[in-house]
């Protein structure tokens, strides 16, 4: 039979899990090619609409995201100009 061992410690964490914080900017960046599509349909100003809606989020959302890649750690830094 085998005998209960006490609880041992887990091992330190290796690393950070890097999660986005919550954003609407990809319901509203769905939203605004959801109109625009609508917008191919009904009229031309419901599409400029939809078109901007879309153009703009898409901006902000790649923006927020560049923002965040900048902030995490040299060691996680994966951008074209790294050589491994």
């Amino acid at each position: 039979m085998s005998q209960i061992q006490p609880e041992q410690t887990p091992p330190p964490v290796g690393e950070e899990i890097h999660l986005p914080g919550p954003s609407l900017l990809p319901l509203f960046n769905a939203l605004g090619i959801t109109i625009a599509i609508v917008g191919v349909t009904t009229g031309i100003v419901i599409l400029i609409v939809g078109l901007v809606i879309f153009l703009y989020t898409t901006v902000r959302w790649i923006a927020d995201t560049r923002r965040d890649i900048a902030e995490l750690p040299l060691e996680h830094s994966h951008g074209a100009g790294d050589r491994h």
